[in-house]
């Protein structure tokens, strides 16, 4: 599957009009922000697990920066929270004032790294415009991550809504769609600014299936970091806390328990557990297959030492996700078992990026 190069591939002698001493400052820019996404994703997380997401009941997009400044202020905060189900259902018994400040700060910081990321988006972005950094070609596709990541605001204000009067959390499948957004934005962020580095001369390069059978693997992760929102959304990981049984076997009874099927997939939490351990199998075995076979033709050498670098995650992952399980989804490990799943696939991604500057397959 992986074939060597013995010359120059044609991507690297054809004629290239992009400067790339002068794209440096752009590449950089696009890397911060992907850096941005993951501390958002973190801190989201971190909001998440302390059941932070619904201490602010409002949306304002521009005012909503300034935190409450005064006594006063705190307390039309804490009386706007007070009105939804989550306080009355959870912490009418024991929550002032000053409990209350701590789930807000966390909601705060999330959207306050939103709406900075929004800066460090457009200024930078105007600045190279001016400076002409920017080529026409890219007009394009960094207009349309600025829309992605501008939509994120509005798919977390989405999420947020739902359970502010009826449910005492947000839906699990907004959080879903919020969270893959965020993950497609990752994806895209890395993969132009990988695209932007220099070609890569006299590398060995890939044929075209393993070209596909790595966009395969990204399918696979994507699916996954999908199906562990559904797990974070119904609080699935605080269920069933023994690996590698689950009720003492390894397929438990009371799997695919509602009607109609497909409910299971989504809102029952024994098998939206037990699915996110099966597709963690799959993964796993699929990076072993994967590694074996690049291992023995020809090797790992220039872009393909990605390869055993994420081979090397994928345990890292497994492991810190048999931990998040056994500990009750302790938060410290929660959050790491989450980046490390962004980190994971954005290194895929950066993989197929340097391939393609390559080889066109």
């Amino acid at each position: 599957m992986l074939t060597i190069s013995v010359s120059n591939v044609s991507a690297v002698s054809a004629p290239n009009s992009l400067d790339y001493d002068r794209l440096r400052p752009v590449r950089i820019w696009l890397y911060v922000l992907a850096l941005g996404v993951l501390l958002m994703v973190l801190v989201g997380g971190a909001t998440r697990l302390t059941e932070s997401g619904l201490s602010i009941t409002s949306w304002k997009p521009v005012s909503g920066i300034i935190p409450p400044l005064t006594d006063a202020d705190w307390a039309a905060e804490f009386e706007a929270y007070r009105q939804i189900p989550q306080y009355q259902q959870e912490f009418a018994g024991w929550m002032g004032v000053e409990e209350f400040k701590l789930i807000f700060w966390w909601e705060w910081l999330h959207r306050f790294l939103g709406r900075m990321l929004g800066f460090v988006f457009a200024i930078p972005f105007a600045i190279f415009l001016v400076q002409k950094r920017i080529p026409k070609s890219l007009l394009l596709p960094l207009a349309g991550l600025f829309v992605l990541g501008g939509f994120q605001g509005v798919l977390g204000w989405w999420m947020v809504s739902s359970g502010l009067s009826e449910l005492t959390s947000v839906s699990q499948y907004r959080l879903a769609v919020h969270l893959a957004a965020a993950c497609i934005l990752l994806m895209a962020l890395v993969w132009v600014a990988r695209s932007l580095e220099r070609p890569i001369a006299a590398a060995r390069h890939a044929s075209k299936g393993w070209g596909l059978a790595i966009w395969g693997l990204v399918g696979l992760l994507f699916v996954q970091i999908v199906a562990g929102a559904f797990v974070a959304g119904l609080d699935a990981g605080s269920s069933h806390n023994t690996w590698p049984l689950m009720e003492g076997a390894l397929v438990p009874d009371g799997l695919f328990g509602l009607e109609p099927l497909w409910r299971n997939l989504f809102e029952d939490v024994m098998t939206v557990q037990f699915n996110h351990r099966i597709i963690a199998y799959l993964l796993t075995a699929y990076i072993a297959v994967l590694w074996w076979w690049g291992r023995a033709h020809p090797g790992y050498q220039g872009v393909h030492g990605w390869m055993p670098r994420i081979a090397i995650i994928t345990l890292l992952q497994v492991a810190l996700g048999i931990a998040t399980l056994l500990t009750v989804v302790n938060i410290p490990l929660a959050l790491g078992h989450q980046a490390l799943a962004f980190m994971l696939i954005a290194m895929v991604i950066a993989y197929l990026a340097d391939m393609k500057r390559v080889s066109e397959w």
